[in-house]
C-alpha cells in the first residue's frame, strides 16, 4: 500500500503544471479594435496593467480587476490632438472636460506662443489656478513640472513657441535682431529643447512671428535639428500668398533636414478657393525629393482669430499701447482703414479675404457681442445715425471700447478644399481648440465649436455620414500618425508594450453636437476614456481622475 502511494505522488508531480492564471487591471471585451495604424479593423480584447497594454488580441479569462464589455463599441487608441491652446486653461481645470469627452488623451500646446521660454524681456508667468493657488513658471520645464505635480486628466506635450523666443530677445521692437541676438535666440530655443518641448512652432502671419525671415527659421531650426525636433508652422498667409507660405516652409525644412508639419492646411482667401490641389502638388513634389512635409487640419469651415487681426502689422509694432494710440489718432484712422480695404503686400487680410462680409465673422470672446455677427453689431452701432457711420469707423471703435481684443470666428476656407486636403495620407487631425466646460469657470465666451467637438464630428459627419474617410484612415490620422509627427513611439496605436491611452466609442452614434451659436455642448457617442490604464471617462461620465503625464521629449 504504502509503495502504491509513493508511486501516486510521483505520478502526480510528472503531471505538466498548468500555467498561472493571469492577473490583469482591467480587460476591453469584444470589441471592434481599429488600432491606429490604418489596418483594417478586427474583433479582440485589449488587457492593461499599471499603465501598459500587456495583451491585444484573444486575451484568456483571467483575473482582472475590472472588465469592460466593449460589444458594438470601437475600440481605439486615445486621440492626440497636435494643435491645442489649453496651456492655461489645465491649471485652471485640470479636467480637460471638453477633449476628454471628445476622447483625447494627450493634448500638444505651444503654436507660435507657448509655456516657455519666459526670460529677458518677457516676465515669468504668474496666474491664479486650481483651488485659489498661485501657479508660476519660466521656462517649459517648470510648466511640465507644475502638470506633474497638479495633475490633468490627459498627457501634455509642447513645441517652443517662436512668438517667446523673439519677444524675449527683441521685447516689442521690429527692429532686425543683430548677431548676438539671434545667438540668444539659438540658446533659448536648445534651453527649451532639452526641457523636452517638441521641436518650433510658428504664428507667421502677425508679429512677432511675422518678423522672422526665412534665414532666421533655418538657424533656429539647426538646433532644433540637433535634438530630432520639429517644425511646426502657422505659415505666414493662408490667404493669397499661401502658395509661396507653403514654398517657404518647405524651404526651411529642406535646408535644415527637420520635419516639417503645416498648421491646419487651408485656403482662406475666397479668391483662391478650389485651388487645394495645387498646394497638395507642392507638398507631393517636395516630399518625392525626400522632404518630410505633413500638415494638420480641423473639420470645420471657419476659423477662430481676432478682429485686431484686421489691423495691418504695422499698426501693432510696440504692442497693444502704441496700437490702441493709432486706432484713436485721427490720421492713424484714415492709414488704417485704407490697408484693410487694399490691403498691404504680403499681409493676410482677414478683412478682404471673406470678400468684405461682416456677416462672416462671428464674436467669440467674452463681452458686450458675444454670439453675435459684425453685420448685425454694424446696424445696431448704426441705427438712428446720419450719415451712416463707416463700418470700419464701427470696427476701430468696438476695438478700443473692448480694449484691442475681440475674438472672432471667420467663415474663410472652402469645404471641397478642406475635404480633400483631409484625405491626403499625410494630413492628420487637430483641433487648434482648448479644454473647455459646459459649467463652472471655463463656460465662458462663446468659444469655436472645434474645442468641443472635432474629433467625434470626424468620425460621426465626414466618416459614418459623409464617407469622406474611412473608419481606420481617420483614426490613423488622430492617433499614430501624429504620434509619429511628434516623436511619441510608445503611444498612438493598440499593441502590447505601449501605454495605455484608450479610447471606446459607438460608431454608430458619435457626433458633435456643439454648434456657433450654442457651443458649449458635449458630444455623443464617446463612452469610455483611459489614460496611461486608468478610467477618466466612464460611460460618458467623468471619473475626477488625473492620471495624465508632462510628455518630455527624448
Amino acid at each position: 500500500m504504502k509503495l502504491f502511494l509513493s508511486l501516486f505522488a510521483i505520478a502526480l508531480l510528472a503531471l505538466p503544471v498548468s500555467a498561472a492564471e493571469p492577473e490583469y487591471d482591467l480587460v476591453i471585451r469584444n470589441g471592434r479594435v481599429v488600432d491606429g495604424t490604418g489596418n483594417p479593423w478586427f474583433h479582440g480584447d485589449v488587457a492593461i496593467t499599471g499603465d501598459k497594454i500587456v495583451a491585444v488580441g484573444r486575451v484568456p479569462e483571467g483575473k482582472a480587476k475590472r472588465t469592460i464589455e466593449a460589444k458594438g463599441l470601437v475600440v481605439a487608441p486615445g486621440f492626440i490632438d497636435i494643435h491645442s491652446h489649453s496651456d492655461e486653461l489645465l491649471l485652471e481645470d485640470g479636467h480637460a472636460q471638453s477633449k476628454i469627452r471628445q476622447g483625447v488623451t494627450t493634448e500638444v500646446l505651444g503654436e507660435g506662443k507657448s509655456v516657455g521660454p519666459l526670460r529677458g524681456q518677457l516676465e515669468p508667468r504668474v496666474m491664479k489656478g486650481r483651488g485659489g493657488k498661485t501657479f508660476g513658471w519660466a521656462s517649459v520645464d517648470g510648466y511640465f513640472n507644475l502638470i506633474d505635480k497638479e495633475g490633468a486628466s490627459v498627457n501634455v506635450a509642447t513645441y517652443v513657441g517662436l512668438d517667446n523666443v523673439w519677444e524675449s530677445v527683441m521685447g516689442k521692437s521690429y527692429a532686425r535682431p543683430t548677431a548676438k541676438q539671434l545667438d540668444e535666440m539659438r540658446k533659448l530655443v536648445e534651453e527649451a529643447m532639452k526641457d523636452g518641448a517638441l521641436g518650433l512652432s510658428t504664428y507667421m502671419m502677425m508679429p512677432p512671428g511675422s518678423l522672422a525671415t526665412t534665414d532666421d527659421l533655418v538657424e533656429l531650426c539647426k538646433v532644433v535639428k540637433k535634438y530630432g525636433g520639429l517644425y511646426s508652422s502657422h505659415i505666414r498667409t493662408e490667404g493669397l500668398g499661401v502658395l509661396e507660405a507653403i514654398k517657404e516652409t518647405i524651404e526651411i525644412g529642406e535646408k535644415t533636414g527637420v520635419p516639417v508639419d503645416i498648421i491646419h492646411l487651408k485656403i482662406a482667401d475666397e479668391k483662391l478657393w478650389g485651388k487645394m490641389k495645387d498646394v497638395i502638388a507642392l507638398i507631393e513634389d517636395a516630399r518625392k525629393r525626400g522632404v518630410n512635409v505633413q500638415a494638420n487640419v480641423y473639420p470645420y469651415t471657419r476659423g477662430n482669430n481676432n478682429l485686431a487681426s484686421i489691423i495691418p502689422p504695422w499698426a501693432h509694432e510696440g504692442g497693444l499701447a502704441k496700437m490702441m494710440e493709432r486706432l484713436k489718432d485721427p490720421k492713424g484712422r484714415e492709414r488704417l482703414k485704407k490697408d484693410i480695404k487694399d490691403g498691404v503686400p504680403g499681409w493676410y487680410n482677414h478683412y478682404t479675404a471673406v470678400g468684405g462680409d461682416w456677416s462672416r465673422m462671428l464674436v467669440s470672446g467674452r463681452g458686450t457681442y458675444e454670439g453675435l455677427t459684425m453685420d448685425r453689431v454694424i446696424a445696431a452701432k448704426s441705427k438712428g445715425k446720419t450719415p451712416v457711420p463707416d463700418p470700419l469707423d464701427i470696427l476701430l471703435d468696438i476695438l478700443i471700447e473692448q480694449g484691442g481684443s475681440v475674438p472672432t470666428v471667420f467663415a474663410h476656407h472652402d469645404e471641397k478644399d478642406m475635404n480633400l486636403a483631409m484625405q491626403q495620407p499625410w494630413c492628420s487631425i487637430g483641433s487648434d481648440g482648448s479644454a473647455y466646460a459646459t459649467e463652472g469657470a471655463l463656460k465662458r465666451g462663446n468659444p469655436h465649436p472645434r474645442n468641443f467637438g472635432t474629433f467625434p464630428r470626424v468620425l460621426g459627419v465626414y466618416v459614418r455620414d459623409r464617407g469622406v474617410l474611412k473608419l481606420e484612415d481617420a483614426v490613423r490620422k488622430m492617433t499614430s500618425l501624429n504620434a509619429a509627427k511628434i516623436g511619441l513611439r510608445d503611444r498612438g496605436t493598440i499593441a502590447v508594450g505601449n501605454f495605455a491611452d484608450v479610447t471606446l466609442f459607438d460608431a454608430d452614434k458619435v457626433i458633435d453636437k456643439s454648434t456657433y451659436t450654442t457651443p458649449f455642448a458635449y458630444n455623443d457617442g464617446i463612452e469610455y476614456v483611459i489614460v496611461n490604464g486608468t478610467v477618466v471617462l466612464d460611460k460618458g461620465k467623468h471619473t475626477d481622475a488625473m492620471p495624465g503625464r508632462a510628455l518630455r521629449k527624448k
